[in-house]
C-alpha cells in the first residue's frame, strides 16, 4: 500500500507541474498538439487525486455494513479514472485533432521575450515537451519499480501477464498513465517539429488526434481490467492451486471438496474451502487442524487476509458430512 501511494504522489507532482507548463506553451504557440497534451496532463493530475482518494478510503476499518473492509474502493476509483478522466481527455483530444485536420491552419506563434532576450516561440514547445518527458520518465521509473516488485513476488514473466493478474490496480493505473504520457509527449514533440520544419499544420493536427486515440484505447483497456476485480475475481489459477494443495497437505485432511478465492481489495484475499477430515478426529482436533491450515495459507501468501474452512468428516461409505460445531 505504501508503495502504491508513493507512486501516485510522484505522478501527481510530475503531472501537475507539466500541465501548467503545457498550457503556457499552448497559449504562446496555439499548437493543437500542445492543447491535446494539456488535456492529457490535466486528466492525469485529476487521476492521481482520485487514486489517492481510493487509497485513503480503502484504509477504513471493516464495519458491520462492510465486513471485509473497504479495499474495493481502489477498484472503483481506478475504474472511475479510466472511464471519466481518461475517456473525457481522450475524446476532447481526438476531437480537437480531428477539427484541426478538417480545418488546417498554421497558428500565429508569438516570440516570447525573457530578460531582454527574444527567442522563437516554437522553442517553448520543445522545452516544455522535453521537460515533460524528463518528469514523466521519473514518475514511470517509480511506477515500474513497484510493478517489478509485484512481478518478482508472483513470478510473472511479462508486463502483459502482470496487467492481467495484478490486484494492485492503483499501481497499474499509474504505470499505464506514465507510459501513455511519455508516448504522448514524444508524439507531440515530433508533430510540432514536422509542422514547423515543413510549414504544414497537418502534422501537428494528426499528432493531436493520435494522442486522443491513444488515451481512449487505454481508457477501455483499464476499464476492462478494473471490471474483473469489481465483479469479484479469484486469484490466478496457478497461485490458487498452490493454496489448495497446502490445504490438502494439512494434518487429518482427506480431501478438499470445494475451494474458492476472491479479491476484496488490492492484495486482500478471502479464501473459503469445504474440507473432509479423517473420521476419527474429534471437534478439538479438527479445530486445531483448521487453525494450522489458516496459519499455513497466510504464511504462504501475504494477500490471504481471511480464511473460512467448512469441516466435514469422512464416513465409511466415502461420503462426507459436516462436522459437529
Amino acid at each position: 500500500m505504501a508503495s502504491s501511494k508513493s507512486v501516485v504522489i510522484a505522478a501527481l507532482i510530475a503531472n501537475g507541474a507539466i500541465a501548467i507548463l503545457k498550457f503556457v506553451g499552448y497559449l504562446l504557440t496555439m499548437s493543437p498538439a500542445m492543447l491535446s497534451e494539456t488535456y492529457h496532463s490535466i486528466s492525469d493530475t485529476g487521476n492521481q487525486v482520485f487514486l489517492l482518494v481510493g487509497i485513503r478510503y480503502s484504509d477504513k476499518d471493516a464495519s458491520r455494513s462492510h465486513p471485509f473492509g473497504y479495499g474495493k474502493a481502489q477498484f472503483f476509483y481506478s475504474f472511475l479514472v479510466s472511464v471519466l478522466l481518461f475517456g473525457i481527455a481522450g475524446w476532447e483530444s481526438a476531437k480537437h485533432g480531428y477539427n484541426a485536420i478538417m480545418h488546417p491552419h498554421l497558428p500565429e506563434m508569438q516570440d516570447p521575450t525573457l530578460l531582454g532576450f527574444t527567442f522563437p516561440g516554437v522553442w517553448v514547445n520543445y522545452a516544455v515537451l522535453t521537460g515533460a518527458i524528463v518528469f514523466e520518465a521519473w514518475a514511470l521509473w517509480k511506477a515500474n519499480k513497484a510493478l517489478k516488485l509485484q512481478m518478482e513476488k508472483h513470478g510473472w514473466s511479462s508486463y502483459r501477464e502482470a496487467f492481467r493478474k495484478t490486484s494492485d490496480v492503483t499501481t497499474l493505473t499509474a504505470f499505464t498513465e506514465d507510459t501513455i504520457a511519455m508516448g504522448g509527449a514524444g508524439i507531440a514533440l515530433f508533430g510540432v517539429y514536422l509542422t514547423r520544419a515543413t510549414r504544414n499544420p497537418i502534422y501537428d493536427a494528426v499528432s493531436a488526434l493520435l494522442i486522443g486515440l491513444l488515451l481512449m484505447f487505454f481508457a477501455v483497456a483499464l476499464a476492462w481490467e478494473n471490471k474483473r476485480l469489481l465483479l469479484g475475481e479469484s486469484m490466478p489459477a496457478d497461485e490458487e492451486s498452490e493454496l489448495r494443495d497446502a490445504i490438502a497437505a494439512g494434518d487429518g485432511v482427506v480431501s478438499v471438496n470445494d475451494f474458492r478465492t476472491v479479491y476484496f481489495g488490492p492484495g486482500r484475499l478471502v479464501v473459503t474451502a469445504d474440507v473432509s477430515f479423517e473420521a476419527g478426529l474429534d471437534t478439538a482436533e479438527i479445530d486445531d487442524a483448521i487453525g494450522a491450515i489458516e496459519a499455513e495459507l497466510k504464511g504462504r501468501d501475504s494477500a490471504v487476509k481471511t480464511v473460512y474452512i467448512e469441516p466435514e468428516t469422512r464416513l465409511d461409505g466415502g461420503s462426507g458430512t459436516d462436522a459437529a460445531a
